[in-house]
């Protein structure tokens, strides 16, 4: 019985055998040409990678060796620390002086660490980025020369150049995420802790406009005598069409209503309108109670706000600022500033790594106080000389870009002569 049993076994797995053969035949036959072409496939991955070895080139670890990793980790360690102890004694401060408004407007708890102080931090530690960028590096550098670290890595034949090399990638870390959070997700953040503001801190927000003109097309003029943003209304409203100079349609509406529920931008609710379609002498009118209309403006074009700049991301920024110049709008300096200004902004932390490491790399009896103490003035001199150039471009006409790189350029010229005045 057993033995039957052990023949029957045998050939139910002869049978499957077979039919996996059978159906299975054509990944036999390849597993069989790769096991009589295996040696011919590896010369020609050989053949390959002799051809192709330009691409290891190409591998950024290949250039990142023990000692950078022990900068970069010193550097990037620094940073973040430095940010969230200044930050936190921020935070203190600030609650310490908000805390009767916060009680007189009945904040919840929740709002107040989720919609304020969660946007206040990335905020506030991108604005002073550089400055934690400097304090970091000469910090560090400053230890390590006093521990007579720079001394032994460039005793060995490293040049000041090629150890300045984990500091420049440790910026291009820093700069690009401080370049994403200034134009992609601080501008919502900002939004966020405004309306904060306005509700639980009595911070007052420009809410109205009166007399606003302005080209919404080519040849194509609108205007609203008052324009209430928080309805999203305004009263008064015309729109002028010209052709060749001549006004040929005139459209009046006692209200103008912001669809802010359709798909698409730029929809508005005309309510007791009146169009006037002139032709030479002739003058044809149509009038109605109400009418859906497109017109190339939004509530953002009509109120301007103090910082409202700083609510866009840089696609919207980009985006706004070419449409007011086809406008003629002449409200547009600050917006290319801001633009500007997150651009340059992230490319200082290359400058003032520079000028960090120059100082700080050499050892000397006084220890780290003197840099630290000019590396804080030379930073507070950066964030000034941004203020004073963004305020010459707002109100002096100066050119926005040029305002915004001046603080680099200037800065460039003393991290040049700092570099070539560093220990080798």
């Amino acid at each position: 019985m057993k033995s039957y049993r052990k023949l029957r076994k045998h050939f139910r797995i002869y049978k499957l055998r077979r039919w996996l053969d059978h159906r299975f035949s054509w990944l036999r036959r390849i597993l069989q040409w790769v096991s009589r072409h295996t040696q011919r496939l590896q010369k020609v991955v050989k053949w390959l990678v002799r051809k192709l070895f330009f691409l290891r080139y190409l591998n950024p670890l290949r250039y990142i060796k023990r000692i950078d990793w022990y900068i970069i980790r010193k550097f990037i360690g620094t940073y973040f620390f430095s940010i969230l102890l200044i930050i936190s004694i921020s935070i203190v401060f600030d609650f310490n002086e908000n805390l009767a408004k916060f009680t007189q407007y009945h904040a919840p708890a929740r709002a107040i660490i989720f919609d304020y102080y969660a946007n206040f931090v990335p905020y506030f530690a991108n604005l002073f980025s550089a400055l934690f960028v400097f304090i970091s590096v000469i910090f560090f550098t400053s230890k390590m020369a006093g521990n007579s670290e720079i001394i032994a890595i460039l005793a060995t034949g490293i040049s000041f150049r090629r150890l300045l090399r984990p500091y420049m990638i440790s910026c291009v870390i820093i700069s690009g995420l401080s370049f994403y959070l200034s134009a992609y997700v601080i501008p919502h953040g900002t939004v966020i802790r405004q309306n904060f503001e306005i509700m639980y801190k009595n911070k007052k927000k420009n809410t109205s406009a009166e007399n606003v003109q302005l080209q919404v097309g080519h040849g194509v003029i609108a205007y609203i005598q008052h324009y209430d943003n928080n309805l999203k209304k305004g009263y008064g409203f015309c729109l002028d069409k010209f052709k060749d100079k001549k006004l040929v349609s005139h459209l009046t509406a006692m209200e103008v209503q912001y669809d802010t529920i359709s798909d698409s931008k730029y929809h508005w609710r005309l309510r007791n309108w009146k169009i006037r379609q002139l032709q030479g002498l002739r003058e044809h009118i149509t009038s109605g109670s109400e009418k859906d209309s497109v017109i190339m403006m939004e509530p953002t074009d009509l109120v301007y706000s103090k910082g409202q700049q700083e609510t866009f991301t840089s696609p919207q920024l980009k985006e706004y600022i070419s449409k007011q110049i086809d406008r003629g709008s002449g409200n547009v300096v600050q917006y290319q500033v801001e633009y500007h200004k997150r651009i340059a902004s992230s490319f200082a932390a290359f400058i003032l790594t520079i000028i960090g490491a120059s100082l700080s790399a050499r050892k000397r009896k006084g220890g780290m106080g003197l840099y630290l103490g000019i590396g804080l003035a030379l930073s507070f001199a950066y964030i000034m000389l941004q203020t004073v150039s963004a305020t010459f471009a707002i109100n002096a006409d100066f050119p926005p870009m040029l305002a915004a790189w001046v603080p680099n350029l200037l800065f460039a010229v003393i991290a040049f002569i700092c570099y070539r005045h560093a220990p080798n």
